[in-house]
């Protein structure tokens, strides 16, 4: 896309922000996860940005998207610490793109300095954290304040090491400064676990879904 409109550019990511943020889930893992934690203490700290935990059911409040959403506009300058939903014009971009090209009228411009708008993602030092994103990052503070020291499960679900500091990094400090924690690491083929906290964690290379139906048919064999 490096030579490519403005036109042409936001013909292919609104095809590609339609497909991962609007669309379900092609498997039900999310669906799956609610039903393990929806009644109990639960909170979600989240590198993905397509929304599908809030897709799935999960508490709105018990959510932190640290690295933005997909469903969500920014200025690209950016003027100012506000972000705007995108459903609506994505959607009429979806729907009235011809050869590979979106009608210039519906170039994304910012409400605020008239700027062209971008989407709401940490990709360098322009991401905007609106009001939204503190609130979301308060209550993810609140939660760790209200449990500790408490019995915790840190539950890392695929993460990788393009950013382990957010999630990865802070769930094996926090298990090795709470001895009733345990750190449970379901990441298929890079599963690790630190020799500090070894004695409190589990860790498997299986396939996430497939832990998790596993997980369900041992529960409703108990019953």
């Amino acid at each position: 896309m490096q030579d490519s409109t403005q036109e042409e550019h936001w013909a292919y990511w609104s095809r590609y922000i339609w497909v991962n943020r609007y669309m379900d889930a092609p498997k039900p893992v999310y669906d799956t996860l609610l039903g393990l934690v929806a009644d109990r203490d639960y909170f979600v700290l989240t590198n993905n940005v397509d929304h599908c935990f809030q897709k799935a059911g999960f508490d709105k409040k018990r959510l932190f998207y640290t690295q933005g959403d997909y469903g969500l506009f920014q200025c690209s300058e950016p003027c100012c610490q506000e972000t705007w939903d995108n459903e609506e014009l994505i959607r009429q971009m979806m729907e009235e793109q011809r050869d590979m090209r979106i009608p210039t009228e519906l170039l994304p411009r910012c409400p605020k300095c008239g700027k062209p708008l971008t989407m709401n993602l940490r990709s360098d030092d322009k991401f905007v954290q609106d009001k939204g994103w503190y609130a979301a990052a308060q209550r993810y503070e609140d939660f760790l304040r209200r449990h500790k020291g408490n019995s915790m499960l840190f539950l890392e679900l695929g993460v990788g090491y393009n950013t382990p500091g957010i999630i990865k990094y802070s769930f094996w400090n926090m298990t090795a400064q709470n001895p009733k924690a345990v750190y449970a690491c379901l990441n298929a083929g890079q599963a690790y676990t630190p020799k500090e906290i070894l004695s409190q964690s589990i860790a498997t290379n299986h396939d996430i879904g497939g832990v998790f139906n596993q997980i369900v048919k041992n529960e409703n064999e108990m019953y």
